[in-house]
């Protein structure tokens, strides 16, 4: 299972695999073809208000992860597809944020990488 993260700024590779934009709101200034997303999961993202309240601030980024993960359990279908696509071939999680540390993409991996086992089922 390959997962990796990207700004949606940055050029899209062939070792990208399948790219899923995991932001709620579209890249401000880009074009669908700029982008190259195979896959918009708005579902994927932190709902909006605690987007809101992270607001990118590190201090923040522990308690994100935490209300994150919570949310994502309860999004079974975004798993499912999220897990399929892991199945068949490297996956790249875009996202937007200027931060390329601390942002839902960098969590989303790591939350799928907990959750999915060497295979690539759902646990």
């Amino acid at each position: 299972m390959n997962i990796q993260t990207k700004r949606v700024y940055d050029p899209a590779e062939k070792i990208d695999g399948n790219r899923v934009l995991v932001d709620r709101v579209w890249p401000r200034g880009l074009s669908k073809e700029k982008v190259q997303a195979d896959l918009w999961l708005k579902d994927a993202a932190p709902s909006t208000a605690l987007r809101k309240w992270f607001a990118h601030d590190r201090s923040r980024w522990e308690a994100f992860k935490e209300r994150y993960f919570a949310e994502l359990k309860d999004q079974p279908e975004v798993l499912a597809t999220l897990s399929e696509l892991a199945r068949k071939g490297p996956i790249t999680l875009l996202f937007s944020a200027r931060d390329a540390r601390c942002n839902q993409a960098v969590a989303l991996k790591a939350f799928l990488e907990s959750i999915l086992v060497h295979d690539g089922s759902l646990k």
